[in-house]
C-alpha cells in the first residue's frame, strides 16, 4: 500500500524535520521515517474499521426501531443497509480484525463522531437510493460504500480533525490512504469471504529499500548536491529560497543518482508537484526549471548516466502569459512545513527523555 508518492512526501518531511533538530542522528531519523510509514498503514486499516464501525452502529439503531415497531404495532425499520453484503464481509475479515485486535485506538472511542457520520449517511441521496432500489446485488452494495467513501469521508474537514488529534501523522497521510481504501473496496470479491486479502503493507521490498536509500543518500551527500545547485546557477543565494525548496531539489538530486533505473522527468514532474502543494506558490515553476538545469548539468559533467529530451524553445513572454493557465492553489500551503517540525519536536522530546535515562 505504501507507494513511492507516499515515500516521497514522507522524505520530505523527514528531511526538513533532520535539519530542524539539532541533535542529528541518522539511525534515528530513519526509525522515524520507517515508523511514519507504518503509521499509514495503520490510518489505511483504521479507515476501514470507521467502515465497520458504521455499519455496527446502523445495526444498533435498527434495532432500537424494531423493537419499538415490535411494541406500537408498526412497520419494522429496513434492514437492508446494515445487511450490506460488501460490509459484512469487511466486518468479518480476518486480517482486518487482527489488525485491530493489536491497536489501542479504536472507533469506539469516538462514537460521537461515527454517530454523526450516519446522520450524514441517512440524509444523503446515495443512502436513500439504495434503500429505494431492488437491486439486491454484491455489486450494488459495494458500489453503494464507494460512493459514501468518496462523498461522505473523503472529504470530511470534521473527520481529518479527530484524525489528526491521533496521530501527527495522519493529516498528511489521509489524502494518499483514502485512495487506497478505495481501490480496496472495489477489489473485494464475495468469493474470497472472510479471507479477502486486504493491501500488503508493502508492494514489496523493493520499495522499502528505496525509501530508506533515498533518505540516506539525500543527507549523506547533502553537500555535494547543494554543490551541483551552485555550479548550475549563477548568483545562487539560499537566503532569498523558501527552505522547503532547498529541501525538495536536494531530494530530487539524490533520486536522480541515486535511482538509474528512474526516467529524470519524472522524478522532475513528482517534485515539482510536491513543492506545488507543500511549498510556496512560485516553487513549481522555479523548481522544474532548477532541477532541468541541473540534471543536464549532472549529465554533461559525467555524475549521471541517464538521457533527457531537447530543451523547448522560449517563446516570447507576452505569448505564455495570454496561454498560462490560472495557477492551482496548493492544498495545503505549508502542511508539510509545519508537519515536519512536530516531527522534529517529537524526535528531540525522545532525544532528552533518553539523555534524562542516561
Amino acid at each position: 500500500m505504501i507507494n513511492r508518492e507516499l515515500i516521497r512526501i514522507k522524505i520530505v518531511q523527514l528531511t526538513y524535520a533532520y535539519y530542524q533538530n539539532g541533535n542529528r542522528n541518522m539511525d534515528n531519523a530513519e526509525k522515524e521515517l520507517l515508523f511514519s510509514l507504518a503509521k499509514a498503514y495503520d490510518l489505511y486499516n483504521y479507515l476501514l474499521a470507521l467502515i465497520v464501525s458504521i455499519t455496527q452502529e446502523e445495526r444498533h439503531r435498527v434495532e432500537i426501531a424494531a423493537s419499538r415497531a415490535n411494541r406500537e404495532g408498526t412497520e419494522a425499520p429496513s434492514a437492508r443497509f446494515v445487511n450490506n453484503k460488501f460490509a459484512v464481509q469487511l466486518e468479518e475479515n480476518k486480517q482486518l480484525n487482527l489488525f485491530m485486535e493489536s491497536q489501542k485506538r479504536r472507533w469506539e472511542d469516538d462514537m460521537e463522531a461515527v454517530r454523526k457520520l450516519c446522520d450524514q449517511i441517512e440524509q444523503s441521496t446515495i443512502y436513500q437510493e439504495y434503500m429505494a432500489s431492488d437491486d439486491d446485488s454484491y455489486e450494488a452494495d459495494r458500489e453503494v460504500w464507494r460512493k459514501i467513501y468518496r462523498t461522505l469521508i473523503q472529504e470530511n474537514p470534521e473527520l481529518d480533525a479527530i484524525l489528526e488529534e491521533k496521530s501527527l501523522y495522519w493529516n498528511d497521510d489521509k489524502e494518499v490512504v483514502d485512495t487506497f481504501v478505495i481501490k480496496t473496496i472495489k477489489r473485494f470479491d464475495p468469493a474470497n469471504g472472510a479471507n479477502q486479502e486486504l493491501l500488503p503493507e508493502y508492494r514489496d521490498e523493493e520499495d522499502r529499500d528505496f525509501a530508506l536509500k533515498l533518505f540516506r543518500s539525500t543527507i549523506l551527500n547533502a553537500d555535494d548536491y547543494q554543490r551541483y545547485m551552485s555550479e548550475s546557477s549563477r548568483n545562487w543565494d539560499f537566503s532569498r529560497l523558501a527552505y522547503m525548496d532547498v529541501v525538495i531539489m536536494q531530494i530530487a538530486i539524490a533520486e536522480m543518482l541515486t535511482f538509474p533505473n528512474i526516467p529524470v522527468t519524472v522524478t522532475i514532474n513528482e517534485y515539482v508537484d510536491l513543492a506545488k502543494l507543500y511549498s510556496t506558490p512560485r516553487s513549481g515553476g522555479y523548481i522544474n526549471g532548477m532541477l532541468d538545469t541541473i540534471a543536464r548539468h549532472l549529465i554533461q559533467i559525467g555524475k549521471m548516466m541517464k538521457t533527457m529530451p531537447e530543451p523547448r524553445q522560449h517563446r516570447p513572454r507576452n505569448e505564455r502569459q495570454d496561454e498560462r493557465a490560472p495557477r492551482r492553489e496548493g492544498r495545503r500551503p505549508t502542511i508539510a512545513q509545519t508537519s515536519a517540525q512536530r516531527v522534529a519536536y517529537r524526535q528531540q522530546q525522545a532525544t532528552d527523555q533518553a539523555e534524562n535515562k542516561e
